[in-house]
């Protein structure tokens, strides 16, 4: 079971399978893992598992919270781990990527609890409009996701030092529509 992974100079925690989402291009309905890690979990790992993975972090330039599952389904030990990270190795950047579905999956605002714990967030938007959004990520929550996921990023920019949206680069995603909604939110545009 595949709890921690390296890619280049970052280290990865595979937290869970669990997503509100069942994206069209997600690389779980392709393959079982990437970099030839297999990153389906048989079981959720706990706080103490994880951390009993980690050598030494400080050579690495990132810890990022990134598997098969939304990470943010499991807020409380993303908060544990991270205050860890922060506590142990304060010099590494610790990142969650999200599909910023989580307010609406724990029902209320989870961002202050992650604000000194997270210094990057890369928030998965994928289309400019709720039902381009709802058409391609397939989310639990039908096409009010859209909007949350918008309101997460404008309230994470409150709490979290620097917050990136990101889009997967393909035919059925209009990239400029999404870069130009990135900039009126006043966040980093990655295409990934």
């Amino acid at each position: 079971m595949t709890i921690t992974y390296q890619l280049g100079d970052k280290l990865y925690i595979n937290l869970t399978n669990r997503c509100s989402n069942d994206c069209k291009f997600c690389v779980r309905n392709f393959k079982d893992g990437v970099g030839g890690y297999d990153l389906w979990l048989e079981e959720e790992p706990s706080v103490t598992e994880v951390i009993a993975e980690f050598d030494d972090v400080s050579k690495y330039g990132e810890v990022v919270f990134c598997g098969y599952g939304e990470p943010l389904t499991r807020v409380a030990a993303v908060v544990e781990i991270s205050q860890y990270l922060q506590d142990n190795y304060p010099d590494t950047l610790v990142r969650v990527n999200t599909n910023g579905q989580a307010n609406l999956i724990h029902r209320g605002n989870i961002l202050p609890r992650l604000q000194g714990k997270i210094d990057i967030i890369s928030i998965s938007l994928n289309a400019s409009n709720a039902t381009k959004y709802q058409e391609i990520c397939q989310s639990d929550f039908g096409v009010e996701s859209f909007t949350a996921v918008v309101d997460f990023i404008k309230q994470a920019k409150k709490v979290i030092p620097k917050v990136i949206v990101s889009v997967v680069s393909s035919s059925n995603i209009d990239l400029e529509a999404c870069r130009d909604l990135a900039s009126q939110l006043e966040v980093e545009f990655r295409i990934r």
